[in-house]
């Protein structure tokens, strides 16, 4: 056993044959991935990308600008709206997916796929496995939620969780249409760090929901059984996080008017403007590039490179909604251990950019 493995876990799985109910499942589940992204990923940032590239300017106003600038109930019920007019799509074929993770694929196949030697080695297939799904980090939530709940290990379930948002392809290729160079270079190696290097590090270390995967084969379900298996998970993955996800981006809405105003928050703080940007950025929900048009706007008002490199990273990583949904599944320390991560890599990413710029 590798010295990074986790104590008492098993390392090998029974290998079976994968049956016709096996290949029906795992056929759905491409179905949605590939139909399901390119109507909600990959054929709107194709065009996104190529309107930039004609450009350079990013059409449309932050999210935050919503909420207004003073907090309401109004305010935070119009950012709802906004946030979700942005995400509902990819909301939607998140949850499919995930309904079919838990439903349909066989587990022993999936935990051979994920479940590797290492937690870095865990990390880099989780990794790998976001890049082309390229969803916001609430969107990536019921994912990695039925990743997890399916068995597979905290590192690859985290390293899939952060590194939608943080690796995104496409987000890379809009900063490097509409922001200086240097902006896209730090999240990628910023991302990288953290989708890899901070899930295998907090897979490793922190203690808490137990590590152990069941090492029986289940029983393979019956073809004509998969609609009602596949309805059951679905229901219960859209009432339990869609009512959670509407309530807490509401609160963040109704609180967002406190939270963003950093325009002048260098000129109070100095230096820890950088840290104050990198924890509040942990916790703020955005859609996916939704951190582009903030960093423009404040870059615009004079906001330093410190504290929009802080908010590069930390605004699409993670948020309050997104933590609480992927809580119970991954571990309540593993979580949080994400959120610091994400929160130190936040102000890297800001001290390496202001001495870049």
């Amino acid at each position: 056993m590798s010295s990074e493995a986790a104590p008492g876990v098993v390392q090998t799985h029974t290998r079976r044959r994968l049956t016709t109910v096996d290949w029906v499942g795992l056929g759905v589940l491409v179905v949605f991935l590939v139909v399901g992204l390119s109507w909600s990923k990959w054929m709107p940032y194709w065009d996104k990308a190529w309107t930039l590239s004609q450009t350079s300017i990013w059409d449309g106003s932050p999210l935050f600008a919503a909420a207004g600038e003073t907090v309401s109930l109004a305010g935070a019920w119009n950012f709802t709206l906004v946030y979700f007019t942005a995400v509902w799509k990819a909301l939607l074929v998140a949850l499919l997916v995930a309904a079919a993770i838990d439903a349909l694929v066989p587990r022993d196949w999936l935990l051979r796929v994920m479940n590797r030697r290492t937690h870095t080695s865990q990390s880099l297939v989780g990794a790998a496995l976001s890049l082309p799904s390229m969803m916001c980090t609430c969107c990536a939530a019921p994912v990695a939620a039925g990743l997890r709940s399916s068995g597979v290990r905290r590192s690859a379930a985290l390293a899939y969780w952060v590194g939608n948002p943080l690796l995104n392809p496409a987000v890379v290729i809009f900063l490097v249409l509409v922001l200086p160079w240097q902006y896209a270079l730090t999240r990628v190696v910023i991302g990288i760090l953290i989708a890899v290097g901070a899930s295998a590090l907090i897979g490793r270390w922190v203690t808490g929901r137990t590590e152990a995967v069941p090492n029986d084969t289940p029983e393979t379900p019956r073809l004509s059984s998969l609609p009602v298996r596949y309805a059951r998970s679905l229901s219960r993955f859209t009432l339990i996080l869609v009512p959670e996800h509407l309530i807490l981006v509401f609160l963040i809405g109704l609180i967002s008017p406190w939270l963003t105003g950093v325009y002048g928050i260098e000129a109070q703080l100095g230096a820890a403007a950088v840290l104050v940007a990198a924890v509040v950025g942990t916790l703020l929900v955005i859609p996916t590039g939704g951190e582009i048009p903030i960093i423009v706007a404040l870059s615009a008002v004079g906001v330093g490179a410190g504290v929009t490199g802080a908010l590069l990273i930390a605004l699409p990583a993670l948020s309050i909604p997104s933590m609480v949904m992927v809580g119970k599944s991954l571990g309540w320390r593993t979580t949080t251990a994400m959120g610091v991560a994400v929160a130190v890599g936040g102000v890297v990413a800001g001290v390496v950019l202001a001495v870049l710029s």
